[in-house]
């Protein structure tokens, strides 16, 4: 590869590292600002990222964003490569201690994948292997991400999401939503009470990048005929703890 050819891949990439870091689209101005090159260099960077779907726009946005094939290459090195087994470790002290499935998600694009889950008996017929998407606004981590994004790509993301019921208490009201998501953030914990699966509880808490973004949430998950949400939530110092540990792992 000639050094030019290898600047301009340096420079494609820079932009996707970009997109990815920001927490939400950005136009090409934003971009330009970010990289420091000049507007006419990188609208043809974005263009042939375009054309390999690389980055993507809705229809008549001028906001740029990682396509569903970037951000699912994220997902499939973050459960394969680097600290993922260090993250395997610390979930399962986690269900060691605790005695219950946990499990490591984040959002992707409109769903939440998990990155890892360590299972205990009573959940394998679940069949939620590392690599499964499930709904944000029924699921306890979904709801916790929800709450800690920018209030913008919140609101958007929401407007868009099919709130389909998938069990008796599924949140299928926009506004209901909306509040839940507020006492969601304001607590820093996501609960799930039969919303998803009928029979299964959930509590959740963000790993942390800093003070205010999360870039993932560990969740324990039990049967509602043996365990209550008041004893899931006693587990919040094991769980906060595990997710602190796990936020390094994120910044290596």
């Amino acid at each position: 590869m000639s050094n030019q050819s290898n600047a301009a891949a340096v420079r494609a990439f820079r932009i996707l590292e970009i997109l990815s870091a920001s927490g939400a689209p950005m136009t090409l101005a934003e971009i330009v600002a970010a990289i420091g090159l000049p507007k006419q260099t990188v609208h043809r960077i974005l263009k042939q990222l375009e054309a390999a779907w690389l980055v993507t726009r809705e229809a008549g946005s001028r906001h740029y964003e990682p396509s569903s094939r970037v951000r699912a290459m994220a997902v499939n090195a973050l459960m394969h490569l680097g600290p993922a087994a260090a993250r395997h470790a610390v979930l399962q002290q986690l269900v060691d201690k605790l005695g219950e499935t946990c499990n490591l998600s984040m959002l992707s694009g409109d769903d939440l994948v998990y990155l890892d889950r360590v299972e205990t008996d009573w959940s394998r017929h679940l069949k939620l292997s590392p690599g499964s998407r499930v709904p944000l606004h029924c699921t306890a981590s979904g709801k916790l991400l929800l709450a800690f994004l920018p209030r913008a790509r919140r609101e958007k993301l929401i407007a868009h999401l099919p709130l389909r019921p998938r069990a008796e208490n599924t949140i299928t009201d926009l506004e209901d939503l909306r509040h839940e998501l507020v006492e969601t953030r304001k607590r820093r914990v996501g609960t799930n009470n039969e919303e998803h699966v009928p029979g299964m509880i959930a509590v959740a808490v963000p790993v942390m990048l800093d003070r205010n973004r999360a870039c993932a949430a560990i969740a324990v998950q039990a049967s509602a005929q043996h365990c209550t949400l008041e004893t899931l939530m006693t587990f919040l110092p094991e769980l906060r703890h595990a997710a602190e540990t796990m936020a390094a792992t994120f910044n290596e």
